[in-house]
């Protein structure tokens, strides 16, 4: 016989273990998606703070990332070009010269004064 009250719902205690457990389960999902690290990586041992020291995983260098972001601007530019996108560049400033106003333009009616 079950020792509670009413066998007919979940307790309390085992309602809160089951939303503990969901919710670990669920931040450790989202840790490893937003890490960018496959599911076969991680069987292999690879954490987010952890990278392999060779193959196609492995961190690169400060230049190399460098050069691998210019490479990739440039495709870019490349791509854009053939399809006819143009980047807005601003117009040559063009200066121009201000005409100086004379006073005499200022007309005054001389009746209006006594």
């Amino acid at each position: 016989m079950v020792s509670i009250k009413n066998p007919n719902f979940k307790s309390r205690n085992r309602a809160v273990s089951v939303a503990t457990k969901s919710r670990a389960q669920r931040q450790k999902s989202e840790a490893q998606r937003k890490s960018g690290i496959s599911k076969d990586a991680i069987r292999r041992g690879a954490r987010p703070g952890f990278r392999p020291t060779s193959g196609p995983g492995k961190e690169l260098s400060k230049k190399q990332q460098k050069r691998r972001d210019r490479a990739l601007a440039r495709a870019l530019k490349r791509k854009q070009e053939e399809s006819g996108e143009v980047e807005m560049k601003d117009a040559a400033q063009v200066k121009t010269k201000e005409v100086k106003k004379s006073d005499d333009s200022m007309q005054v009616d001389d009746d209006a004064i006594n």
